[in-house]
């Protein structure tokens, strides 16, 4: 392939922004399209970008000749059909997460991909940067002895108060767990590795939320999702991870991810974010200790999971933030839904593999 990867952004939305930001400083990638559904959003912002053209969804997935992969930008409900699309065009394929509304959908991506011959990387790619990196360093080189159990927490009033179209949050494909939940998730399977069971209970707590912020403020959206889940989670290795995923609380005081070792427990920051401080407290020490990173990428944001996936083409290995990877986290979240309704526990029918670890690197490890 060529030194760059050219990249179509389909679905100029919120989170667009900091992708077009992000994608013009990374070394092997190229961002020469936007295209949205949406008539003239796509025009309004790539006349702010050089080099960044306005297409037509089609162009972008299936007919420009500049275009390689796609970033797939579009609501969760939109995502599998993006994609195919895509990928029945020849293109690669990155999108956000999740990877699809659901594992019926996801896995038709996955196999499509596989028979085409293209890439799937699927957000979040957070997980790359040196806040998880780190974490995993430590929990991998024994420092805290073997992890027995873990707790990750996601704790927030809804983004009804701060999006300006936050109906979608609220609809299947959505719901704290599927929205926020794919940050944590994805983590604990960097950190402890693929899951095999889970049991869980789940309710949506309010029938209808209020928009108090924004040009909707006043619009009551009707609530179509489970917006408080709490599930239990054993992995592949024996680990059991307790996890909260929740809109409907106002402030808390839990920790994000804490591992806990038979000799110790890391403190893992925000997921949702790239770097912070991993803090270790080891047994028989005195205090917490803060550790300097150790692995991932330095002042990194949304999109070194692209550049990441057009180094692996280069060199014909496998990308970190994987379509795999994104299924598994998908199927491990469906299956929390799933039990819950049932009342009972239920297997993971996925796995996938453990994705390697990040080397500390700034943003040239992309350009070799």
């Amino acid at each position: 392939m060529a030194d760059e990867l050219r990249l179509a952004i389909v679905g100029v939305g919120n989170i667009s922004a900091i992708y077009i930001k992000m994608l013009g400083q990374l070394p092997g990638v190229r961002l020469v399209g936007l295209a949205d559904a949406i008539e003239g959003r796509a025009e309004q912002v790539a006349a702010e970008h050089d080099g960044v053209r306005a297409m037509s969804v089609q162009e972008a997935v299936a007919d420009a000749d500049d275009v390689d992969a796609i970033i797939n930008l579009t609501i969760p409900t939109a995502h599998a059909q993006v994609s195919l699309a895509a990928i029945a065009g020849g293109r690669h394929v990155y999108t956000e997460k999740p990877l699809s509304a659901n594992t019926v959908d996801g896995a038709k991506v996955i196999a499509a991909a596989e028979q085409a011959g293209v890439r799937v990387g699927c957000a979040p790619d957070t997980v790359l940067g040196t806040g998880v990196q780190t974490a995993r360093d430590v929990i991998d080189s024994g420092r805290v002895g073997t992890p027995v159990a873990a707790t990750a927490f996601f704790t927030a009033r809804g983004p009804d108060n701060w999006h300006p179209n936050p109906d979608f949050f609220y609809q299947p494909g959505g719901g704290p767990l599927l929205d926020v939940g794919p940050y944590y998730v994805a983590s604990l399977i960097q950190l402890l590795g693929p899951v095999a069971r889970v049991v869980s209970m789940a309710r949506p707590s309010f029938t209808e939320r209020p928009i108090t912020s924004g040009p909707n403020e006043g619009h009551v959206i009707k609530v179509d999702v489970d917006t408080h889940v709490s599930a239990t989670l054993e992995h592949e290795s024996g680990v059991l991870s307790t996890l909260i995923a929740s809109f409907d609380i106002t402030k808390a005081r839990l920790p994000r991810i804490e591992i806990y070792g038979a000799d110790g427990t890391v403190n893992v920051p925000d997921p949702n974010t790239f770097a912070g401080d991993v803090d270790v407290f080891v047994a028989g020490a005195d205090d917490w200790e803060t550790v300097p990173p150790s692995a991932g990428i330095r002042d990194a944001q949304r999109g070194i999971g692209v550049a990441d996936m057009a180094r692996a083409l280069r060199h014909g290995e496998p990308h970190r933030a994987a379509g795999e990877v994104g299924y598994h986290g998908l199927d491990v979240m469906e299956t929390i839904l799933n039990a819950a309704a049932a009342q009972k526990s239920l297997p993971v029918r996925s796995t996938c593999g453990r994705p390697a670890l990040m080397p500390l690197a700034d943003f040239s490890y992309f350009s070799s």
